[in-house]
């Protein structure tokens, strides 16, 4: 049976591949292929080689360099995607793969599967936190714009800027979707992040990013990681306005207010001129009212204050009547101060101890000195002369002691004399007598209009008491004063 010669073809390996390559190759051409990416990797050469599948098969595929960067959607290991290429076949390993030339998502559920694992992701870094959102500044001088050139975006931004407040407008075009959408709006809002404020271009005070209204895939770039940082780290606060109001991308949780229209990004941007001048009409209005209402409070209080206080003419001239009235009396005070001083003296001066009585007693006693001394002198002669008659000589004892009697004698005499009231008249003093030759020792004792008599050093003086017209000159002085 081997020598029998056989009607089935040979072919060599290489013709066999060659011939599987060339039927894949013309019967698929370019495909669209569905499935959910898995081991996608990419080498140090640039190529990507990740495989393609789907509930019941698995199919490989290959990224070229040249055509990774031409991708609009990044290749993610996890994400259902539509691949569009074309089947290739290997002649050396006999396998075959897609090489895809361009990716797009498989419907929106794909797009918010993965929006919304991104989300999760960065909101777990914190990148959405409210407390990371600053507030808008009130007016802005510079408002940086980042959108599209083209269109009606920009053109809606400057009409209503110019409508509510005009203000200068710095913008960086981009593309706002297809391939390096998403990296040109991270780059324009790290450019005007890095202006410095006193360079030759503006600073904004307040950045807008703002797109159009279009569908999930084409607002896609504002849902890309890169953009999502770049607003996040932005320093100066950042509006999103992408889409209409229904709209929703990532930008708008990482961004400072989210407006729902780029009119409205506007409108949140700069206040409304005429609303300003407005409030600040109805301000001036109510601050002319209040200060209108407290000057007719404090007229209202200083006529109240001023009903209630007294008549300055009449207190200066009630004033003016008591300053006189103390300086005539100021002038009268001396002479009454001197008066109370003399009734004081002459009431102390009654007090005291009269040099006539200390004279009149010192006299007695002397007198009643002299009595005694003249008895016990007599004695004593008398007891002399009897021892005399009994003694032969008694003339030098007698003699001796005369002359010692005689000596004490002027000694007493001498302060008798010094005693006497006769010295005291003879150095300015009077002794004062009544009628009856009594001397007067107080003032109290005589009675008004008594008549007294002064006995001087070299005579006496009859006077009479004058203080009862003095008391009445007095009286009548104080009742002109009063």
């Amino acid at each position: 049976m081997d020598g029998t010669p056989s009607n089935i073809p040979e072919y060599s390996v290489s013709e066999i591949s060659g011939a599987v390559k060339r039927t894949l190759e013309s019967a698929f051409g370019r495909i669209r292929v569905r499935g959910e990416i898995c081991e996608f990797k990419t080498y140090p050469s640039g190529h990507s080689y990740l495989s393609m599948k789907d509930e019941s098969g698995t199919i490989r595929a290959i990224i070229w360099r040249g055509a990774l960067s031409k991708l609009t959607v990044k290749p993610e290991n996890g994400v259902e995607v539509i691949a569009t290429g074309k089947i290739t076949a290997s002649d050396k390993r006999s396998d075959y793969a897609l090489q895809i030339e361009r990716l797009e998502y498989a419907g929106e559920g794909a797009l918010l599967a993965r929006i919304e694992k991104l989300r999760l992701r960065l909101g777990a870094e914190g990148l959405f936190d409210e407390a990371r959102k600053r507030p808008l500044p009130f007016l802005p001088e510079v408002i940086g714009v980042i959108t599209s050139e083209k269109g009606a975006v920009l053109h809606d931004i400057r009409t209503t800027l110019a409508r509510r407040f005009p203000r200068r407008v710095l913008l960086i075009p981009v593309a706002v979707q297809g391939n390096g959408a998403a990296e040109q709006v991270a780059a324009a809002i790290a450019i005007m992040g890095g202006l410095s404020p006193l360079g030759r271009i503006p600073r904004p005070d307040v950045i807008i990013v703002a797109r159009g209204g279009g569908s999930l895939e084409d607002l896609m770039a504002f849902n890309e990681e890169i953009v999502v940082r770049a607003a996040a780290a932005s320093p100066i606060p950042l509006i999103s306005a992408v889409g209409h109001e229904t709209d929703t991308t990532l930008i708008d949780f990482a961004s400072d207010r989210r407006a729902p229209t780029p009119t409205a990004a506007a409108e949140l941007a700069v206040p409304s001129r005429e609303e300003l001048l407005a409030a600040l009409q109805q301000r001036a209005t109510r601050l002319a009212r209040a200060g209108h209402s407290v000057l007719e409070r404090g007229h209202l209080r200083l006529s109240r204050a001023s009903s209630g206080l007294p008549d300055l003419p009449a207190l200066i001239a009630a004033g003016r009547n008591r300053l006189e009235d103390r300086g005539h009396r100021l002038q009268l005070a001396p002479r009454a101060l001197i008066a109370a001083k003399r009734r004081t003296l002459e009431s102390a001066a009654s007090r005291l101890p009269r040099p006539q009585e200390a004279i009149a007693q010192r006299r007695a006693v002397l007198d009643l000195l002299g009595l005694r001394i003249t008895g016990a002198t007599q004695a004593a002669l008398a007891r002399k002369s009897r021892t005399l008659a009994l003694q032969p000589d008694p003339t030098p004892f007698l003699r001796s002691r005369m002359r010692e009697c005689r000596t004490a004698l002027r000694g007493l005499s001498a302060r008798l004399e010094g005693a006497s009231y006769q010295a005291l008249l003879e150095r300015g003093f009077a002794l004062v007598r009544d009628s009856s030759g009594l001397p007067v020792t107080a003032a109290a004792s005589v009675a008004p209009g008594q008549r007294l008599t002064l006995q001087f050093a070299d005579g006496s003086v009859n006077v009479a008491d004058e203080r009862a017209k003095k008391r009445g000159k007095a009286a009548a002085e104080q009742e002109t004063l009063l």
